[in-house]
């Protein structure tokens, strides 16, 4: 089955609900990641400050992890965003900064493997979005693939820098840490001021994922 995100799906408060629902449940899962990766390689700054947890309310940005994902949602966009970064000290992680990328890699990939496991299970049922249990599965899988494909930009100070970092020359680095004290305020720029291309970037993404699911399922 190729489930294919957004087409004929009405953008409507059960559409939100569920975006809100899927964004809880998935930067949960995401953060809470980069904590644990970070505490088993010898790091255990996030666990000292209380970010090794599965509850919500210790990860969740109200702007970030759910203004700006459902308003991106509402206006039929990918709802893309980010939550509290989980600190963590590259010192202190095994294997220097190979070992910070994996910290780094650990939440992003964490969505994918979700939205996939989403996908296999829409495609053993035969869900259709016009069901409410495919219609949230849909929704799951979109929010997923949007966090992961959006988290993965090398652009400090989301994930995807941390793997940058792993092999970038030092005169990259020392820019990219120049670059990483801006923190949110580089993101929001970004995202406004590249609206247009980032989401079409985003969507054509998605679609080549989503197209690597069916072909590894053979739906």
């Amino acid at each position: 089955m190729v489930i294919v995100i957004l087409e004929g799906m009405n953008i409507d408060i059960t559409y939100l609900l569920f975006v809100l629902v899927a964004i809880v449940l998935s930067m949960t899962l995401h953060e809470a990641m980069h904590a644990f990766t970070s505490n088993w390689l010898g790091d255990d700054t996030a666990k000292l400050q209380g970010r090794l947890t599965l509850n919500p309310i210790s990860h969740i940005d109200p702007v970030m992890t759910i203004a700006l994902p459902l308003i991106l949602a509402a206006l039929g966009a990918p709802p893309f965003g980010a939550a509290k970064p989980v600190p963590f000290n590259p010192a202190r992680v095994k294997w220097d900064e190979f070992g910070a990328a994996l910290v780094g890699l650990a939440g992003p990939f964490t969505n994918l493997v979700l939205g996939f496991v989403a996908f296999l299970i829409a495609s053993a049922l035969g869900v259709t979005q016009f069901s409410t249990l495919g219609l949230f599965l849909q929704v799951f899988i979109l929010v997923n693939l949007a966090f992961f494909v959006f988290n993965m930009l090398p652009i400090p100070p989301l994930d995807g820098s941390r793997a940058l970092y792993a092999i970038a020359p030092d005169s990259i680095r020392r820019g990219m840490e120049a670059l990483e004290q801006y923190g949110i305020l580089l993101v929001f720029a970004i995202v406004f001021l590249f609206n247009a291309q980032l989401g079409l970037f985003m969507t054509r993404s998605i679609d080549a994922i989503l197209t690597l699911f069916t072909r590894l399922t053979g739906n």
